[in-house]
């Protein structure tokens, strides 16, 4: 007989566990006995334990704050469990997914990340499907990644964006697809999960709340203007920029001068495409200006993987090569 895996349940917030307040959704506490007949169906596979985030929250009020706490907590039940179940709000459920993968990349457990659309309790909600998908993940063999399980399918946190508010299919990850999919009559099909690699010593990198890292996306007109203001007069200490296509830019004065004053002060400047499936790279001579200004190309960067790259640059005071290294090993240049 198999011995069950051990997993911790972390429950932070988010609509799978809210309840109907005269305010609105907002989170409630019962959530694990709500889930238990979903749980108690993986029970001869899963010894499951049940941790409640206090207070819970509406995950669109994350703070840097809130993520060094999970990490924190992660940090304390690593080596206790086989596996870690995250459920969150969908809002920022990718950022967060990003900020795990990066800063706790050599877990050697998976730590898988799920929430629903619905409340748990309400009527054709899509949060059953979502918690058979996080829980049948923990039986996939070898699987050590920090992932999102959605809809039936298991995403790679790195890449991974929220695209809808209106459908159950509610993420996706356009640059590195799925890494499998999982229904209740077939289990896992059309698997394509990483090689295993030997364990390395753990990397762990802390969040610092005083981190500022602001994100720009270019637009036809004025915020060019609004966007060098900001630069200049309001230095962060890092910028994801959303560029066109390719990572290109207007070739504008005051626009470079800004760029190229905050590369003289060691500020990375992240350049990303604001393209769903965009690579930035040294394609189009517009954009020359803007490389030779002292950018890092982002390559297949997404906001939600930029922003947490650049929030734990500032945070560990990484120098422009640690982030160009980061993005290599992401296999995103």
């Amino acid at each position: 007989m198999t011995t069950p895996k051990h997993v911790a349940v972390y429950y932070t917030g988010g609509t799978i566990g809210m309840q109907q307040t005269p305010a609105g959704l907002a989170p409630a506490a019962n959530l694990a006995s709500l889930a238990a007949p979903i749980f108690q169906e993986y029970s001869h596979q899963l010894q499951c334990d049940w941790f409640i985030c206090e207070p819970l929250i509406d995950s669109s009020a994350i703070t840097l704050d809130n993520w060094q706490t999970w990490l924190n907590w992660i940090d304390s039940k690593a080596a206790d469990y086989d596996g870690l179940l995250i459920l969150h709000g969908t809002d920022t459920m990718a950022y967060s997914a990003n900020i795990i993968a990066l800063a706790r990349p050599q877990l050697s457990i998976p730590v898988i990340l799920t929430g629903a659309m619905l409340p748990l309790a309400a009527d054709n909600s899509d949060a059953p499907l979502n918690l058979h998908t996080a829980l049948a993940a923990f039986s996939l063999s070898g699987f050590t990644q920090t992932a999102i399980a959605f809809n039936g399918q298991l995403w790679p946190a790195i890449g991974s964006s929220k695209i809808s508010t209106e459908r159950a299919e509610a993420f996706a990850n356009p640059q590195f697809g799925t890494l499998a999919q999982w229904s209740a009559t077939d289990g896992w099909f059309n698997t394509n999960l990483p090689v295993g690699t030997p364990p390395a010593a753990p990397v762990r990198y802390s969040i610092s709340s005083s981190a500022r890292i602001h994100c720009f996306t270019l637009t036809p007109g004025a915020n060019l203007d609004m966007i060098t203001a900001s630069l200049t007069h309001n230095p962060p200490d890092g910028v994801v920029l959303q560029s066109y296509g390719n990572g290109n830019t207007p070739a504008d004065a005051g626009f470079l001068a800004a760029i190229r004053h905050l590369d003289q002060q060691s500020i990375p400047v992240l350049n990303i495409s604001q393209v769903l499936q965009g690579c930035t790279s040294a394609v189009y001579a517009q954009g020359h200006e803007l490389r030779t200004a002292g950018i890092i190309n982002g390559g297949r960067c997404n906001l939600e993987t930029a922003l947490a790259i650049l929030t734990l640059a500032a945070s560990n005071h990484w120098k422009k090569e640690q982030i160009e290294n980061l993005l290599h090993q992401q296999h995103l240049l």
